[in-house]
């Protein structure tokens, strides 16, 4: 039977109770929110700050930590877009791994050496620019225009026989000059090229300019080295168009010397080279200048018609030569040894052997590969012009004897005398400027001297003391282009010309007209080993002035980083 209906209370609520029920007088507070609880409920008066979104997470940033709102730009920008700090004045972003070089670059120093110190430099090492070079414009000439410029100097140096390093040292001053320090020059032997990043995020801007004609005139390279010293120095200021405007003028500026005056010393330096190998007649010295004179003229000729410089070395070797077999033929008392190997030394290409060693020393190799390839071309010239007349003569009887070599003349005065009138005829020869004419007319005097005292008295090997004279020749000749703030070039080159190989040439390529095959590449390799010696002895008489001499308040800076290597890799 149905139970009865619970009577209800006066609150409306059913009069059952339960053991889950709240006694009653305790009331707990009413929540707008849901009557069901949980044991992950928060209890009641812990308050929580709420955020605007009720959803959080781990990955929130604490309340209290605020973070810079980032601007429109960068919001709006690429991550390979530049910094907004980025300055191109700014020093390096890092620190390497061997440290900061604390580089003092002084104005006191050489520009080619403080060129030199910061071009072997990585990038980010190198200290900020000094000066910059502007023209009216606030914001700088063009960037191309600056490339054409550095691309048109260098060609002008390298054209001229300067060695490739020195080359892109004076490329890089002109560029830091002008405010590109972000610059990288690369010197071939025919090909010179700049490339220039202004930052590690833009597109790199690059040049390059073909060099096709050689020419030897140490006049326009020394206007051309105080040209880039100008631009170098932070208390001269040229702008862009006035070195345009000057670079214009020295490619204008005539050679120093006539035509004339090229042939007349061209002679007397063949008379000079016969007195020092030992032709003491006035006959052997007409016979060398008369020789020497006409195969210059022949040369001529032949550059004329657009002949290569192969058919001009070989042409211009030819007369000396034949005038060498018909004083023989004639029978006249003279060595005609000596008027042959006086007609070669103005033929002996001296001056691109010392830049081909040069640039090898120096790490060009490619070039240096390039360069001592022309020098075999033009000895291989010299060969056949004059193996051509001396085969000739040996068939007509001509009694040539290449034993005549084995005879040692030592006349002091004498090949003083002869050793520096080669070498102010040879200053000549390669157009230098008349203030250069006498020192280097003392150096080659001095280097003639000690390498007298070296083998004549005290017997050393030919080798031997033409290394260590070519050496003294190099270190005056450093010294003086530091002092003067330019080429050494002007000061070496025609000073190692009483050293050159002429007898050791001729008498080889005798011995081999006459089919003495091994006497003549014996005397041909005591010629290279000469050759050798006089370009080992220049750089490295170079390199001790740089590697002792000081400037003071230089500090590190006319050092230069070389690569280290051993066992061969």
């Amino acid at each position: 039977m149905p139970r009865p209906a619970a009577p209800l209370g006066t609150d409306g609520e059913s009069s059952t109770t339960s053991e889950f029920a709240l006694p009653k007088g305790l009331a707990l507070p009413r929540t707008a929110e849901s009557e069901t609880t949980s044991e992950f409920a928060v209890p009641d008066g812990l308050a929580v700050p709420r955020n605007d979104a009720e959803t959080t997470s781990e990955f929130a940033v604490p309340d209290g930590l605020e973070v810079p709102e980032p601007s429109a730009a960068e919001r709006e920008g690429s991550a390979f877009g530049p910094p907004s700090i980025y300055s191109p004045l700014a020093p390096a972003a890092f620190t390497p791994p061997s440290g900061t070089p604390a580089v003092s670059l002084t104005k006191d120093i050489p520009w080619q050496d403080r060129m030199r110190t910061m071009l072997r430099m990585p990038v980010a090492e190198r200290p900020a620019v000094e000066t910059i070079q502007r023209t009216e414009d606030e914001g700088g000439p063009a960037v191309p225009r600056v490339l054409d410029l550095t691309l048109r100097i260098g060609e002008l140096l390298l054209a001229g026989g300067e060695g490739a390093e020195d080359v892109e040292t004076a490329m890089f001053a002109v560029c830091r000059a002008y405010g590109l320090d972000r610059c990288e020059p690369n010197v071939t032997f025919t090909l010179l090229s700049v490339s220039y990043q202004p930052s590690l995020v833009d597109d790199p801007v690059s040049a390059s300019r073909t060099v096709r004609r050689r020419g030897t005139d140490y006049t326009r390279l020394a206007a051309v080295f105080q040209l880039v010293d100008d631009l170098s120095d932070p208390d001269t200021h040229v702008s862009l168009e006035e070195a345009y405007r000057r670079l214009a003028e020295i490619r204008r500026n005539r050679h120093p010397y006539p035509g004339w005056a090229l042939t007349a010393a061209a002679g007397l330096l063949a008379g000079a080279a016969s007195l020092l190998v030992g032709g003491g007649d006035l006959i052997v010295f007409v016979a060398a200048a008369v020789g020497a004179m006409l195969g210059d003229r022949l040369a001529w000729l032949c550059a004329g018609r657009g002949l290569p410089e192969f058919y001009q070395f070989t042409v211009a070797a030819m007369p000396p030569a034949a005038l060498g077999v018909a004083l023989t033929l004639a029978h006249v008392e003279v060595k005609a040894s000596a008027v042959i190997t006086g007609g070669l030394f103005a033929l002996l290409p001296g001056r691109a052997l010392v830049a081909g060693v040069q640039d090898g020393l120096t790490g060009f190799y490619i070039t240096a590969s390039a360069r001592l390839l022309e020098v075999m071309y033009l000895f291989v010239g010299i060969v056949t012009g004059v193996l051509t007349v001396l085969y000739f003569g040996v068939k007509l009887g001509a009694p040539l004897n290449p034993d005549a070599a084995l005879a040692v003349v030592n006349r002091p005065v004498t090949q003083i005398f002869a050793s520096m009138l080669l070498s102010l005829t040879f200053a000549v020869l390669l157009q230098q400027e008349r203030s250069t004419v006498l020192l280097v007319t003392v150096n080659g005097g001095i280097a003639w001297v000690v390498y007298g005292a070296l083998h004549y008295v005290a017997g050393i090997s030919p080798v031997a003391s033409t290394a260590v004279a070519a050496g003294l020749v190099g270190l005056f000749g450093q010294l003086m282009a530091r002092y003067r703030f330019a080429s050494a070039l002007p000061y070496t080159t025609a000073a190692i010309g009483p050293l050159l190989p002429g007898s050791a040439t001729y008498f080889g390529l005798l011995a081999i007209a006459q089919n003495h095959i091994d006497k003549g590449l014996v005397s041909l390799a005591k010629a290279v080993s000469l050759a050798m010696a006089i370009a080992i002895g220049v750089n490295l008489g170079s390199e001790i002035s740089r590697l002792f001499l000081r400037v003071p308040g230089a500090g590190s800076a006319t050092g230069r980083r070389g690569a280290k290597r051993t066992r061969g890799f």
